[in-house]
């Protein structure tokens, strides 16, 4: 049986048609608009998200040799949509990356504390639902007073396409208003945050049916379905003790788990897979400064990959400078969003080419960090481990990442991964029996690795010393 997979991401929306053996039948995307119009926030439109979704599930339904029997949806985390009674928004969307609520979030980490926190998977950060709704609740009380209901973004989008209002334990678990362990509202968070327990959507499981939506001409029926990691997990086809990396703008550092085993340190997130309360877990190391920090900075200098790259080729210097790449803030290990980029260590004999590779050093040492993070807050991974994204396809910078994390890395083909885990859900499943296979492995090189590592020392004395 064919079924449709509908991803809705930060900056696009994708859909897919996929075979009942994994296989993508036909393909289509289309991107919109994320709007700050002050500094720091990061907003869109969700009509725009359910025209484009629209758009592009007639074309991937026209193109398919299959027509699909189910639909499942796959989405970006943490967003709030809130509307009335008919599901129509009462403001823009909030998404994962607005920063607005960092005074909030600072807020409920010190009233709630670190074991209430760890209980809700994370520590309390800006863009998350909760302190996005306690910023709600304390700037726009007008909207809020008028809000029926609080949605995660494709739950949203679902239930606008005429599906059952509702949420699933995946993307639950990333608003800090739901315990992680048992996969249900937690009565504290939900109180702190000021809403009423009756705008946020029942909770059922992921590949659970949720009535039918409209596209292509079709009804169709779906399911709740599942927040994009979870569904990357499930298109990848893994299990407990496995994971991957993921860098593009972002990275993720994703460890599979058997049990909901609580990271007291806060330095990572633990979050719910795809399916039925308390049927398994993750541990995620979150960076936000991946291509999100190299691109303005390579525009910065006038520069390209392609000539940090090339500057790479000649091998990490001890005389280069230390990059240290937090533009945005950051959240895995430091959960700080006021941290900052700097150069240091620049001399007279400094060179463009040292200035250009320790930019994709400073990268390539966040990405190692979160790695560390998440094994020594007990996530499980492979020796090996997949490595997907953008960032894989460039084999120095892929070797940078494998000395720096001093891990094999495999190279894993997984771009549509979070759409064939949301349209596996559409069928009703869980596990994904076609597992993707590793091509490609990169091993760390022992002179490389501790050069790295004692370079790496010195970004962390540089960022304790600024903070």
């Amino acid at each position: 049986m064919a079924t449709l997979g509908i991803d809705l991401g930060t900056g696009s929306v994708k859909a897919a048609v996929v075979s009942a053996n994994s296989l993508i039948l036909s393909r289509s995307s289309k991107t919109y608009a994320v709007n700050s119009p002050f500094v720091g926030w990061a907003e869109s439109d969700p009509l725009e998200w359910l025209r484009a979704a629209e758009e592009v599930a007639l074309q991937a339904i026209q193109l398919s040799p299959q027509s699909p029997q189910a639909v499942g949806f796959s989405g970006q985390m943490h967003g709030v949509v809130v509307t009335d009674a008919s599901l129509n928004p009462l403001r823009p969307a909030i998404l994962w990356a607005d920063t607005r609520s960092a005074a909030e979030a600072q807020r409920m980490n010190e009233e709630l504390g670190s074991t209430e926190m760890a209980k809700l998977g994370s520590a309390a950060v800006a863009g998350f639902a909760a302190t996005t709704l306690a910023w709600l609740n304390r700037h726009e009380p007008e909207v809020m007073a008028r809000a029926h209901h609080i949605l995660q973004p494709k739950d949203w989008l679902r239930a606008a396409l005429g599906g059952k209002i509702g949420s699933e334990p995946s993307d639950a678990s990333g608003t800090l208003l739901c315990d992680v362990a048992t996969g249900q509202w937690a009565n504290l968070p939900v109180e702190w945050s000021g809403i009423e327990p009756s705008l946020l959507a029942e909770i059922h499981p992921s590949q659970e049916e949720a009535g039918h939506v409209t596209l292509g001409g079709l009804r169709i029926p779906c399911v709740y379905g599942g927040a994009d990691t979870a569904c990357a997990i499930l298109g990848l086809g893994l299990e407990p003790g496995e994971g991957f990396v993921a860098v593009g703008s972002g990275a993720q550092v994703v460890a599979v788990m058997k049990e909901p085993t609580l990271d007291r340190s806060l330095s990572t997130h633990t979050f719910a897979t795809n399916g039925n309360k308390g049927a398994g877990w993750y541990r995620i190391g979150a960076v936000q400064n991946a291509g999100l920090a190299l691109k303005p900075t390579l525009e910065l200098l006038g520069s390209s990959f392609d000539e940090a790259h090339e500057a790479l080729s000649e091998g990490v210097s001890s005389d280069d400078p230390i990059f240290i790449p937090y533009l945005s803030g950051e959240r895995t290990p430091f959960m700080d969003p006021s941290l900052r980029g700097s150069w240091h260590e620049i001399s007279l004999g400094t060179t463009r080419k040292m200035i250009l590779r320790s930019a994709l050093e400073g990268v390539a040492h966040a990405v190692a960090l979160a790695v560390q993070a998440v094994s020594d807050s007990g996530g499980e991974m492979p020796e090996t481990l997949p490595l997907i994204g953008g960032g894989s396809t460039n084999a120095l910078f892929k070797q940078l990442l494998a000395d720096c994390a001093n891990r094999p890395l495999a190279n894993v083909e997984a771009a549509d991964a979070a759409v064939i885990g949301a349209a596996l859900l559409g069928s009703g499943q869980t596990s994904n029996p076609s597992r993707l296979s590793h091509s490609s492995v990169t091993f760390p090189r022992d002179k490389e690795v501790s050069l790295l590592s004692s370079r790496r020392d010195k970004m962390l004395h540089l960022i304790a010393k600024s903070r």
